[in-house]
């Protein structure tokens, strides 16, 4: 029974994905799959220690244009809401993790980075491109997934991240 679980979840978050975005409602209750990464601090973190928070999780790779543009900006929207109870998590997927670590010495963030270079995590999200963003409420279920960037997509983040501060 648990793989048919993980199976559907799979197929509907690979669905989400392969659209611009989609909105859940809190109705659908689409638990987000828990998972520990390393961090580039080299601890360990784990999603569930977010609970209570909305959670922005995007998945990104240094050889990827459109998360190097995205990449400030997710770091503005962390020091903005990061007070109220918010936190975004970026979850690098490069083989190796020297080239995130080239990158960000010059486009430092303040936000937790975790690495992914085998992608087992991006896989238990059905990531199908770069970058992809799921914002996860605060009681762990999956509200939001965006796939891709363009300039104007943070407006609608915030607008998510607002609304699921407010419930």
């Amino acid at each position: 029974m648990k793989k048919r679980t993980v199976f559907g979840f799979k197929a509907f978050l690979t669905g989400l994905m392969l659209v611009a975005c989609s909105t859940l409602s809190a109705a659908d209750k689409v638990a987000a799959p828990d998972f520990t990464l390393k961090s580039l601090t080299g601890e360990n973190l784990r999603l569930s220690d977010f609970r209570g928070q909305v959670v922005l999780l995007n998945f990104w790779a240094s050889w990827c244009g459109p998360c190097r543009q995205e990449m400030p900006i997710l770091d503005e929207i962390h020091k903005k809401y990061e007070p109220l109870g918010f936190a975004v998590l970026g979850v690098n997927v490069d083989l190796k993790s020297e080239k995130a670590i080239d990158y960000l010495r010059g486009t430092p963030v303040k936000f937790p980075i975790l690495l992914d270079p085998k992608s087992k995590v991006s896989e238990q999200y059905s990531v199908s491109a770069m970058p992809s963003t799921a914002i996860i409420d605060r009681d762990g279920n999956v509200r939001y997934v965006h796939a891709g960037y363009k300039t104007g997509d943070e407006e609608k983040y915030k607008n998510k991240i607002k609304e699921l501060m407010r419930e």
